[in-house]
């Protein structure tokens, strides 16, 4: 194991990428000098101003304004703004002698290899021998940069490729130079999966490396299939989004937001650069493509690309006249037969399969992809799963192209690719001949691919510190039903994984819930309750309340609400440790569920709050009541205690939701020195397991159900009231947000006693309930949960 640390780190170039690399190594505590030139006429305006050139301040203007915008730019690209002392700016004429401090140097800068190599040899004058020292290009051949450099610079130097945002996009490609020593490829493959929370790629020095070169080729493709298939933006962005597992941006809103010109510049250096590439002449730009070019319609950085906002309305580019027009909704018969079928890997056969326009455009896709992705190996990597963990780390695919191959099947796959008048490269046939139907496996709970120079299948390497579901839940499931799976993780740990629409709570999950738990307190010794879907849940079933309410069957939901409550108290009050492994989005019951969990290890992108409000409730399932206990645990001799439940208070009744886990501390929603955060998702099981081993085996011990919690009574309830009746006066809120919040100032005041009391749990749960129940039989809360429903949006009435 290297005994490398990474304590601070250079960054070179203080741009949207630059600035959003610091950011991130400062997410995760490292200390961050960030350094960029002066620009020239600053220096001239500074003389022309007679300011001296020592003015540190005026020198370091352009790195601290573009630190600054970054900071402020949405999504926000740290976790906490806290976390933005850890970066300290300066300029590369004062302050580059500080580059002989830090353990890392990454360069940052302009994508020029001129320019670059400038910087490298002004670096090279102060930087430390042993200090790793990487260019995050995109394209420029690594070789090129470290020529002529010294035995120890070209040592420790190579290509670390981040994509951007650095935050959200998980990819990481590490490309070695010709003199890399190994072990510092090695370090930097581990320290980007354990410490920055990414998929670490190891790539070939070729044009874009991994994942440029082959979702460049998806986009390109694209560009010149639409005429061909007489497509729209809109369709294109239909076909390619969500239903085939991608992002919602798709492809025309996805390069309206990284921008055109940065697209067309790495397809411009692969059609230069590339000349064997079978497919070069799809790098050449489409005429329409050019115009836009000299337009500068490049998307939301010059207010217009393929889309356009005018006023409220999105406009669309008509790809023929480009002109702007009226945006168009879309459907395809195809589409339709996938809306039953919950899993994107399950939908591709049918996908292929279909009749209409949809199914054509997928067949000859799929058909160019494939042919181009197994074309790539050996050029840009040996192992096929790499390009997989490029496309889906780098461009937010759910499932790489030899996924989806395999889903469709490798011989269907070689039959689309021949109708097309394309081919699979030899050593796909060679893997049919070898005997292997397929480019992975699984076997004992990991995933293992073709190995081309072998001709077998052989495990892909790191995942022994993962916990990988899908590969266990058919070997290991202990219990099933419709709402959840119950597996064995191993050494006496159970975890529970919801299967609900977007896991959503109702009566099937609590029902597996309280089976995890009655199974883990007879036969094991913890329970972990996660999943790896796309957000751990929404929140409770607002669909079943819905009926309920409306048809006015109020004791039915009233059994169903006391029915989550008395789930969530079992969590807390178990036998075993219970930890919540929240991830995605966490919203109301969701949120609720992990409050009252033993421990808490949420992956770092979490975005978690009580959101009830929304739908015109109050959280029902033990939420009131903990941030009324929570509160009760804040109170300090000689503290205001109404200033701090009012703190609890407004958490719930603002709707907040934190937008990472580092800000839920600032909420009440995680708790410091008990709740913990990781950074990497594909950790995170293993993480909980870990816990819940770990408290099981220092003897853990069943908690006493609590009735020791401090509510104020009228002392809170009036000065709630007077809040929120100057807040409707002032039109900050509506009648019926007041209704809510009035609602809510009852239960976490403990109702209207005349003293400050302890009280027990169900005291205040019992009160949340009934709460909860006489606003579901307000017609504006049937309003808005209907809303909720059918356009996923709250509703203010």
């Amino acid at each position: 194991m290297s005994k490398r640390r990474i304590k601070k780190v250079a960054v070179i170039g203080s741009g949207i990428m630059g600035s959003g690399i610091a950011c991130h190594f400062a997410n995760i505590g490292v200390d961050v000098l960030l350094l960029d030139i002066i620009p020239r006429e600053l220096n001239d305006a500074e003389k022309a101003k007679g300011l001296t050139l020592e003015d540190k301040v005026v020198r370091n203007r352009l790195v601290n304004d573009s630190l600054m915008t970054s900071l402020k730019s949405k999504p926000s690209p740290i976790y906490h703004q806290s976390f933005a002392s850890r970066i300290t700016t300066g300029n590369l004429e004062d302050d580059i002698s500080k580059v002989k401090d830090v353990d890392w140097i990454m360069e940052v800068v302009v994508e020029r290899l001129d320019i670059k190599k400038l910087v490298f040899e002004k670096l090279e004058k102060y930087r430390t021998p042993g200090t790793l020292i990487t260019s995050n290009t995109s394209g420029i051949p690594i070789h090129f940069m470290s020529e002529g450099h010294s035995e120890d610079f070209q040592k420790h130097f190579c290509g670390t490729h981040f994509f951007n945002p650095a935050r959200y996009l998980k990819l990481f490609e590490i490309i070695p130079g010709p003199k890399t020593d190994p072990s510092v490829i090695s370090f930097l493959n581990g320290y980007g999966e354990q410490f920055l929370g990414k998929t670490s790629v190891i790539a070939k020095d070729t044009p874009a490396f991994i994942g440029n070169r082959i979702g460049i080729f998806g986009i390109q493709s694209l560009f010149h299939q639409v005429k061909e298939l007489d497509l729209t933006v809109e369709e294109v962005d239909k076909l390619t989004g969500p239903v085939i597992g991608r992002p919602k941006s798709a492809t025309f809103r996805t390069v309206d937001v990284v921008g055109l010109d940065t697209l067309v510049h790495v397809a411009n250096g692969i059609y230069e650069n590339c000349p064997n590439d079978e497919a070069l002449n799809l790098f050449k730009l489409p005429d329409f493509i050019n115009t836009m070019m000299e337009n500068k319609w490049l998307g939301s950085k010059t207010g217009q690309g393929f889309y356009k906002k005018e006023g409220r309305d999105i406009k669309t580019l008509d790809l023929i006249t480009l002109e702007y027009r009226d945006s168009k909704k879309t459907n395809f018969a195809t589409l339709e037969l996938t809306k039953t079928i919950d899993k994107v890997i399950d939908r591709f056969k049918v996908l292929v399969s279909g009749k209409d326009k949809a199914g054509e455009f997928y067949r000859k896709n799929f058909a160019a992809m494939f042919e181009y992705v197994s074309n790539r190996i050996p050029e840009i990597s040996d192992e096929l799963y790499k390009l997989d963990d490029a496309m889906k780390a780098g461009f937010g695919w759910e499932h790489g192209p030899f996924q989806i191959w395999d889903a469709i099947g490798v011989e269907k796959g070689i039959e689309l690719m021949k109708a097309q008048g394309k081919q699979p490269a030899a050593w796909v046939n060679e893997m049919l001949a070898s005997g292997s139907s397929s480019f992975y496996t699984v076997k004992n709970g990991a995933t293992f691919y073709y190995d081309i120079p072998k001709k077998s299948q052989e495990k892909i390497p790191g995942q022994d510190a993962f916990i990988i579901l899908d590969n266990i839940r058919k070997s290991n499931e202990v219990y099933k039903n419709s709402g959840v799976v119950i597996e064995d993780l191993g050494d006496g740990i159970l975890n529970c994984e919801f299967q609900s629409k977007m896991n959503t709570i109702g009566g099937d999950v609590l029902a597996g819930l309280n089976k995890a738990i009655d199974l883990a307190e007879k036969d094991f010794a913890g329970l972990v309750i996660g999943n790896q879907g796309a957000n751990f849940s929404v929140g409770a079933n607002i669909g079943m309340i819905f009926m309920m309410a409306a048809e006015q069957e109020y004791d039915e939901l009233n059994m169903a609400i006391k029915y989550f409550q008395d789930t969530m108290m079992r969590m807390r009050y178990s036998a075993i440790p219970t930890i919540a492994a929240p991830h995605g989005m966490a919203l109301g019951g969701g949120c609720e569920l992990s409050m009252h969990a033993d421990k808490v290890v949420a992956a770092a992108e979490t975005y978690i709050g009580l959101v009830e409000f929304g739908v015109g409730v109050i959280p029902g399932g033990g939420g009131s009541k903990e941030m009324a206990l929570r509160a009760s645990d804040t109170f300090r001799k000689n503290d205001v205690e109404l200033n701090v439940l009012q703190e609890y208070f407004l958490t719930i009744g603002m709707a907040k939701v934190a937008t990472s886990a580092y800000e839920a501390f600032d909420y009440g929603i995680l708790q410091k020195g008990k709740d913990v955060v990781v950074v990497n998702r594909d950790r995170q099981i293993a993480t909980a397991k870990a816990y819940a081993k770990l408290m099981a085996e220092q003897g853990y011990t069943q908690p006493i159900k609590r009735k020791d919690v401090k509510v104020l009574g009228k002392q809170a309830l009036g000065m709630f009231l007077v809040g929120t009746d100057a807040m409707e006066a002032s039109k900050y809120i509506s009648e019926h947000d007041h209704k809510i919040a009035n609602k809510l100032a009852y239960v976490m005041a403990g109702g209207d006693l005349s003293e400050p009391t302890l009280v027990s749990e169900q005291y205040l749960l019992d009160l949340e309930r009934e709460a909860f129940l006489s606003l579901c039989t307000e017609r504006k809360t049937l309003e808005r949960i209907q809303h909720m429903l059918k356009t996923g949006k709250p509703l203010r009435n």
